[in-house]
């Protein structure tokens, strides 16, 4: 992952930037907002940026949308004004960051942007089958359609593929088609010149450019508008792209792996998919099988989670009572593992004592393992309508973690957008919302 800092290595700054490397951030910096514009226009591959509030972050928002550049912005600095952080989150800032920098809230950040390819853990015969398909295919330079619902590890398996090849070098850059509305994708994939259309100031590379010699990851590649699927054939047949506005081809170097969690062969049928791209992707299929398929996981993984967010949040190592595990082992896990990602994060939370007890695990109804507990604190929580526990819970989690929004998001399993536009419908109720770190105000949180 990249992390591209706009600011004065210096101080607080600093301590937050060389936390982030301690994590394994690869680290750009500029000192102004027109030097990381200008680094942004010809490198697509930075996944995060963090801005100090004391510069123009209005004029990099603004610059970025009118350029179509989608690159999530944390703001961030020591005792900001109120008034300014409220105003770069409302132009479209994804969270603040305060400072003396948090380990716990960097890593949160980070982890908001990037999956790490560790969560792979496999016990399970139907798992290690798919990941010996995995690292055989991925000595190959053949494209590979990755199938699987949504949550069991689809773009993990992506970056296991790049590691194990022989672009494992070169950068891997991942797109979520889904993510970026139809008239920024073209210009994400392909990059743009200057005057291509109103706000295009100067020339930008995309994301095919980005990965030049290694791997882009199209994720979620059945939700690409037919026309634009017609121009990534084109890419893909030809090995040579064309800028929006460009008059000259440019000729590519990468590998292409593509993510779906729909079938396929059913959106083609429907006129929804190109048949003739769909054959261009499939070279190699490999399937990433549901968590239920793969039981033999669910402990390891659970084990897993449990450790990691306990030093995450800088708490205790405890272990899984048998209880609390024979309630994760027959659960119906509709989420995969990011669900049972979530559900450990949570029972780390909440867990009272030396173990991670039944009482902490709360489980999704429905899921196929039981109906979740009610705590002693919680008289009625069960019965209550499932917004008044939707509402419970994204309070209590946001208590926790002293309002910073991109963590508590995390914890949650929703995006930090999902979760602003919950915390006006309770502001708008009169209802009392925990500000973020710096006071800002709920409403504008």
């Amino acid at each position: 992952m990249r992390l591209l800092v706009i600011g004065q290595l210096t101080a607080e700054l600093g301590a937050a930037a060389r936390l982030a490397i301690a994590r394994g951030i690869r680290l750009d910096q500029t000192d102004t907002v027109v030097a990381g514009l200008r680094l942004l226009r010809n490198d697509a591959g930075i996944d995060l940026v963090l801005c100090d509030i004391a510069l123009d972050i209005l004029t990099l928002l603004d610059g970025l949308g009118r350029e179509r550049m989608r690159v999530p912005v944390v703001v961030t600095g020591v005792d900001p004004d109120p008034d300014a952080v409220e105003a770069a989150i409302l132009a479209g800032a994804r969270d603040y960051l305060p400072l003396p920098p948090d380990p716990e809230l960097i890593a949160a950040m980070l982890q908001a942007v990037s999956r790490d390819a560790s969560d792979l853990i496999a016990r399970d015969p139907v798992m290690l089958a798919a990941l010996r398909r995995a690292e055989t295919v991925a000595r190959a330079d053949a494209s590979v359609l990755i199938c699987g619902e949504s949550g069991t590890g689809k773009e993990v398996m992506a970056r296991l593929i790049h590691k194990n090849s022989r672009r494992a070098q070169g950068p891997f850059v991942a797109l979520n088609c889904a993510a970026i509305p139809e008239a920024l994708l073209e210009s994400e994939l392909f990059g743009h010149e200057r005057g291509a259309f109103s706000g295009a100031v100067a020339r930008r590379v995309g994301k095919f450019e980005a990965a030049a010699g290694g791997t882009l990851l199209l994720d979620e590649i059945s939700e690409m508008d037919l026309r634009l699927q017609a121009k990534l054939l084109r890419a893909v047949q030809e090995r040579e792209i064309d800028r929006v506005g460009g008059n000259a081809p440019v000729r590519i170097d990468v590998r292409i792996l593509a993510t779906t969690n729909r079938d396929l062969a059913a959106e083609i049928a429907a006129g929804r998919f190109r048949e003739d791209l769909y054959f261009r992707l499939n070279v190699v299929a490999l399937r990433v099988p549901a968590l239920r398929e793969r039981p033999g996981d669910i402990a390891a993984l659970a084990t897993y989670f449990a450790r990691r967010f306990a030093e995450v949040n800088g708490l205790p190592d405890r272990p899984i009572a048998d209880a609390a595990m024979r309630r994760l082992m027959t659960h119906g896990w509709r989420g995969n593992v990011r669900e049972l990602e979530n559900t450990l994060h949570r029972a780390v939370l909440l867990a009272e004592g030396d173990v991670i007890d039944a009482a902490a695990i709360e489980l999704a109804p429905g899921g196929g393992g039981g109906p979740m507990p009610a705590r002693s604190d919680e008289a009625g929580f069960v019965a209550r309508s499932m917004q008044t526990i939707e509402q419970d819970a994204i309070l209590r989690t946001l208590q926790h973690t002293l309002g910073n929004r991109t963590h508590a998001a995390e914890i949650l399993g929703i995006s930090i957008r999902a979760l602003r536009n919950k915390l006006r419908e309770y502001s708008d109720q009169g209802i009392e919302v925990p500000p973020p770190p710096g006071g800002v105000s709920s409403v504008a949180a």
